[in-house]
Parts: C-alpha cells; structure tokens; sequence
C-alpha cells in the first residue's frame, strides 16, 4: 500500500493545505517522505460532522456486524505486512521484533473486544419487573442497558505507533461499545497512521458502515487537537502522553458548554518496593531484573519502573552495587524522537544537580542521534521527602533509589507519591506481615500491584487495570487496557413502562440475544 500524505475523512482522502509534515527517522537523524499536507479546522469540522451523522447507524447495527467490523481491521492491518513494520521501525527507531510483538497485540486487542462484543455482558441488561399491587405504591416496569455516549477523539501516543496509536485500544474499545472515532495521529508517526488508518477506512466500507464511523486528521502544532476537543459532536477523549498535555486537553473539554470526559494516561514513576526478605535471599536477581526493566526499549514505557524503595540493611549496598553493575553495561540506544530525547538528557542533568542525590551509575554512551545514557541515581528518603521534584517522571531509561532508615519512612515515602500506574513488591514469605501494613497505601495509590515481577509488560486481557489515581489519568475509575476498557464510552439508560414493541432488544422479553442479565436480582439467560 502507498503512502500519499493525505487524511482520511471518512471514506474520503484529502490533501491538507495548512502547512507540509514529514515523518522523521531518528536513527538515520533524517526526514521521510512522502510530505503530508496539514489539515486545518475545516477537516476537523468535516471528520466531526460525518462522525454525528454515522452515530445512530453505527451503535444500531447488530452487535455481529460490530464484531466483525473488529476483527477486520485486525485482518487488513495484518495484510501490510512488512510495509507497515518497516514504515514505523523507520519512524520509531524501535528494533523490528518489538514492532511486530506490538502489531501482535494491537490485532489481539481488536479479537478481544470483537469476542467481548458478541458476549454482550458490557451492555449490563437489568430488568426490575413491575410490581402493580404492591402497597403503599406499584412499581413500574423498569429496564436498563448501556449505550455509546457519542463519537470519541483518540490520540495516537508517540511510544507505541500501533498498540496506542490510530487502532490502538482507544479507538479499539470505542468502536466496541459503538462509537465511531476520529483520530488524530501523532506528528511522529505520520506513514504509519495512514497505513493503518487506511486499513480502518476499507474496514468500515467492505462491513457496510456509514463513512464518519472512521476519521484520521494530521496537523501542526495544537490548533488539531484542540479543535477536535472543543468541537460539539465529540462526547469522549482517549490520550496517551505527558501531564501538560492530558491536561490541556482536559482543560478544554471542562469549558465546553457540554463539558465531556477525558481519559488521559499521563505520567507514572511506578515504584518498585524491595523488602529486607528478598533482598536478603536475591538481592542480585532484583538487581538484574531491575536493570532489564528500566532500560526496557530505552525506558519509554508508561509503566518504567523509575524509582525504587529500599530499606537500609546488610544487603541494601549490595543490591545498589549490583544494580549499578548491570545498568553501567547497558549502551545508550536511540530514542523515538528528537524532542523526547532532549528532555530525557534534560531530566537526569537537573537530577544530577539535585542537591542529596548522587550518580551511581551511567551506561555506554554512543554515538547515535536521539540517544538516551542510562542512568542511576539514589537518595535517602529524608530528601526525597523533602524534594518534590525527585517524584517528576524522566521519561526514558533511568531511574532513583530510596534508601529508608526504617519502616516509618517508608510508610511516609509510600504515602508522599503521587498517583500511579503500578507498584511492585519484591518479597519473600518473611516479608508478608511488612507488606500488609503496606497494602492499602499502595490500593489508594496505584491500579495494578505486583509482586516478584516488573512493570514492564501490560497484558491485553480481562482483568487488566492500565490505570491510576492523578497525574498517572485524569480519571482513576478506568483502565485505558482490557475487557473494561469499553466502559469508558458507555452510559447508563433506564426504560420505564415502555411498550414491549418499543424495548432495545437487550431488555427484550424472551431474551432474543441470549445475554447474561440481571432480572429482578437473578442473574441468569431467560
């Protein structure tokens, strides 16, 4: 398939002319071509509109065609084959096996929700029936069902070009629940957006869909994405990317004259608790595993384990000798883009000034534009406590060590971090009455907890939580991956005494789609 460098508006391609883009190689330090032409508030406006008219007939069609509206996008997009692993390894800078794991898991999340589709249970049918002699007052009859709440705008995030991206899981669960989605692609992954963007297009026409069930609009600067949140038709927004961005978003959306929900993923330091037991029984294979974790594809992962918690003891010195042992070996490898490179040297400059927290170690350097140094750093939790700023997430490989003088710290140091994505416990059986004194800091702070394992690694699965209390989302009762994720783009609707001939067949007599419901406390299939 050739790339052109048009938006896709609808079943349309259009040539934006508010500016020429290019996608940038940042292992080459080159440009891309084609050159895509920047759309403007016209091809907002434009992909807004159709979106609105594709509504009602998109979130009516029979729960099969929307399943099957899924899994072929998941087939086209397989059907690029090396061209799209090629075109976004060219933009990303990211090894080939990665790209094709993601390409593995952007289709995997689109089976997902097909299947979640067809089972219905996300659509939580409830049926109170009417109680018309029941005293002092009847009951009436009462039926509740969710529906989409409208067409969502998705961001593509620029550390996965196709698992976060055009049909990443934003746009994967708000076509699930019946939405159609306008995408703005990230200005790093230009090719690839298309590639992708026009495997949703044909998806949308060979299943019969109205043409504004799918939009891709690109653009400079913020005049896109701010224009795509302001506008009316949209009623939901998926992002993926820093603080300052989730935040402008949501700023925008809180000052509509209809405010609308924005469920950013942000920023996460997810911490890593070593307790004395593990660290006495492995405090090198922590170490180790540690290292592999933060340096993971050059640290640019949401969940990247950037700070570390350790009580001090006989084996905290060695567990901070090893780590630093491990990361000293690692290279510097090239970044996604030339910008998240810069501010990644910019962090771990000003931390290396930070007064109370030392260098302990720092990776090979290269040559190699964009790159990221590795680097490591500790502190004690007397000044991490004291020193807001050592919470800031430093995108990219490296991360800090908190020593603790005794529990007490570290109860304060769990209890000072912000919201995050994780947290994880190294333990061994000694440790368990520690951790339970522990737990419900980290449930009031985190949304996944782990123990014995790293961060890194987000399974795409029903009972996944890939999200937090704030600044790691804007809204912490959802999760941005897994079967749940498809409550975000959902709402509540209640039928009272509504004709029979009337009823949305989920809350039908008879049960004509054979779901799971609740009728009258009951949970069964009649």
């Amino acid at each position: 398939m050739q790339i052109t460098g048009e938006m896709l508006i609808g079943a349309s391609a259009v040539r934006g002319t508010k500016g020429t883009l290019r996608a940038f190689d940042p292992a080459r330090n080159a440009e891309i071509e084609p050159t895509f032409g920047a759309g403007s508030v016209t091809e907002v406006e434009r992909a807004c509109e159709l979106a609105a008219q594709a509504f009602d007939a998109y979130r009516s069609a029979p729960l099969e065609t929307r399943a099957r509206f899924l899994e072929a996008i998941a087939e086209n997009i397989l059907a690029l084959g090396d061209t799209l692993i090629e075109r976004a390894q060219a933009e990303s800078a990211l090894p080939r096996a990665r790209l094709e794991g993601e390409r593995g898991r952007t289709v995997g999340q689109l089976k997902l929700f097909a299947s979640l589709v067809r089972e219905g249970r996300w659509l939580t049918a409830t049926l109170d029936s009417a109680m018309p002699d029941r005293k002092p007052l009847p009951r009436s009859d009462l039926r509740m069902q969710k529906i989409p709440v409208g067409p969502v705008a998705v961001f593509g995030a620029s550390n996965f070009p196709l698992a976060f991206s055009v049909a990443g899981g934003d746009t994967a669960s708000a076509f699930a629940a019946g939405c159609p989605v306008v995408v703005k692609a990230h200005p790093a992954h230009l090719g690839t957006s298309e590639l992708v963007g026009r495997a949703i297009q044909k998806a949308v026409a060979d299943c019969g869909l109205h043409e504004g069930t799918f939009s891709l609009v690109i653009g400079a600067g913020n005049e896109i994405g701010e224009a795509l949140v302001a506008h009316p038709a949209i009623k939901s927004v998926g992002f993926t990317g820093s603080r300052r961005g989730g935040l402008a978003l949501a700023d925008i959306a809180s000052k509509r004259r209809e405010p609308i929900p924005v469920f950013a993923e942000m920023s996460s330091i997810n911490p890593v608790f070593v307790m004395p037991g593990a660290l006495a029984a492995r405090a090198d294979s922590i170490a180790n595993g540690f290292v592999e974790s933060v340096t993971l594809g050059v640290g640019q992962f949401c969940t990247n384990p950037g700070l570390v918690i350790v009580l001090n003891g006989p084996h905290t010195q060695g567990f901070i000798d090893a780590a630093a042992q491990a990361l000293a070996k690692k290279g510097a490898q090239t970044m996604l883009t030339a910008g998240i490179a810069a501010a990644y040297r910019e962090g771990v400059a000003q931390r290396a000034e930070t007064s109370g927290v030392k260098s302990v170690a720092q990776g090979t350097p290269s040559d190699a534009s964009c790159s990221a140094l590795p680097a490591l750093f500790t502190t004690t939790a007397a000044q991490f406590l004291a020193t807001h700023a050592l919470e800031d997430e430093i995108f990219g490989p490296t991360s800090l060590i908190v020593t603790c003088a005794d529990v007490g710290e570290m109860m304060k140091v769990a209890e000072q971090i912000e919201g995050q994505l994780t947290a994880t416990l190294q333990i061994e059986p000694d440790d368990y009455e520690l951790v339970r004194g522990l737990l419900p800091t980290l449930e009031r702070k985190v949304g996944r907890i782990l123990a014995n394992g790293y961060p890194t690694g987000v399974e795409v699965c029903y009972a996944m939580v890939h999200g937090g209390p704030f600044p790691a989302t804007s809204d912490p009762r959802a999760t941005s991956v897994g079967a749940t994720a498809i409550d975000r783009f959902l709402r509540p609707v209640c039928y009272q005494d509504l004709p029979a001939e009337l009823l949305p067949e989920a809350v039908q007599d008879g049960n004509p789609l054979k779901l799971w419901r609740l009728r009258d406390g009951q949970l069964g299939r009649d």
